[in-house]
């Protein structure tokens, strides 16, 4: 099997590139190069910019505005929008709701869904997980009742990304309480979040940000219509969009991006009275995580080459690893950045945590250099890392049963 990349694939990384740095704004480039999360108006003006590019929907079929590239070519997107500091398109628009929409809706729902969702004119969220119904998402208990050409939905979503920012969810609920199995009563529904009885409450995750969310549902009046493929046939749906959540999840562009900045700051950063560099501990600690990454690399460009040959669009159970070692990855290289930050990646904040924003004169001076002030959150927020998109123990139980057939 040859990995290296064909010259078209190496002039399609340039385009890409070229194109990220002429066009993504300096502010949110200088966001993310400095450790923040992306703001809500940063991902939509850059995914409008991308939908203009006819980007965006780099996933989807070309017959639904999609782009029609090949699975390395989306491999190098995703990368480059990593390394050059773009935040990623809204994942829940276009790989989870777009390619449901595409799979298993209704022409109207094409019609109205899929360009809204391209341009982010309705942002969505996923309502799946309940409070004890995470990794056995079957056992979920939110209820939809059926009246004439309405359901009635009661119950509660919890760990809802962006829940606050959305326009519409599309969540599981339970439609046949008495099913034989209970992937059988489960059905999709589209649920305007501007629908009364609707209540969205804020969880503040353990690096002080709001991303997370619970959504509680009081007699919510949801049309028969917005209902996608079959009542009771939602676990098809699900099982669908889970299978396109799990792509590209090993963010490799991201650890890369931090390695490279890691050693941008060890430049200036002293210890012992010189650069910290120029420390051989620290220059074997990074070449550690170079080798992980390249490897991690090999790894993905053999899915990627098994996918290409794929045509029964069933997924590669050795994308398994790429899941478990990119998180791991991703963990580590966070780390490194906060290690370097030292004690001054301790500041207080609840006033630190949005520096770009902070007014001349408004504020107490910064402790340390900008940098430092954000350096230990997304390390704490990436201990979640491993746990979303399926918790590298599951991620291991496939590899067992699937590849080594335990």
């Amino acid at each position: 099997m040859d990995l290296r990349f064909t010259e078209e694939e190496v002039a399609f990384r340039k385009e890409v590139r070229d194109f990220i740095r002429q066009n993504l704004p300096a502010r949110t480039r200088e966001r993310l190069r400095l450790g923040y999360s992306p703001t809500k108006q940063d991902i939509v003006d850059w995914q409008r910019i991308l939908n203009k590019k006819g980007w965006a929907t780099y996933k989807w079929p070309k017959a639904y505005g999609g782009t029609d590239w090949s699975p390395t070519q989306r491999m190098i997107f995703q990368e480059e929008n990593q390394i050059n500091h773009a935040p990623e398109v809204n994942g829940f628009n276009i790989t989870m709701i777009g390619p449901v929409i595409i799979q298993f809706g209704t022409p109207e729902q094409k019609a109205h869904i899929l360009p809204r969702a391209a341009n982010l004119e309705d942002w969505w969220c996923q309502g799946f997980s309940e409070p004890g119904s995470g990794s056995d998402l079957a056992s979920l208990k939110t209820a939809a009742k059926r009246v004439g050409d309405d359901y009635i939905v009661n119950g509660q979503k919890i760990w809802t990304s962006t829940a606050h920012h959305a326009d519409w969810c599309f969540a599981l609920v339970r439609t046949d309480p008495n099913a034989r199995k209970p992937q059988e009563g489960i059905s999709f529904l589209l649920i305007d979040m501007k629908t009364p009885g609707i209540t969205v409450r804020p969880i503040i995750s353990i690096d002080n940000s709001h991303h997370l969310n619970e959504v509680f549902f009081d007699d919510v009046k949801v049309p028969v219509a917005n209902r996608v493929y079959e009542e009771n046939k939602g676990w098809d749906v699900a099982k669908f969009l889970l299978g396109n959540e799990r792509t590209g999840i090993a963010r490799l562009g991201k650890s890369m991006e931090r390695i490279n900045y890691a050693q941008e700051l060890a430049r200036d950063v002293r210890q012992n009275g010189k650069p910290l560099i120029e420390d051989a501990g620290f220059r074997q600690r990074v070449a550690k995580l170079q080798v992980q990454a390249k490897a991690l690399e090999l790894t993905q460009l053999r899915v990627v080459a098994k996918a290409a040959g794929n045509s029964d669009g069933k997924p590669d159970p050795f994308s398994s690893v790429l899941k478990i070692k990119g998180t791991e990855l991703l963990q580590d290289t966070a780390e490194l950045v906060m290690d370097i930050a030292g004690p001054l990646a301790m500041p207080d904040w609840a006033k630190e945590l949005d520096l770009l924003n902070r007014e001349s004169g408004d504020n107490e001076p910064l402790i340390g250099p900008e940098w430092a002030g954000y350096a230990a959150p997304p390390y704490l927020m990436l201990r979640a890392a491993s746990i979303y998109g399926g918790t590298n123990e599951i991620q291991k139980n496939i590899l067992n049963k699937a590849i080594l057939r335990l």
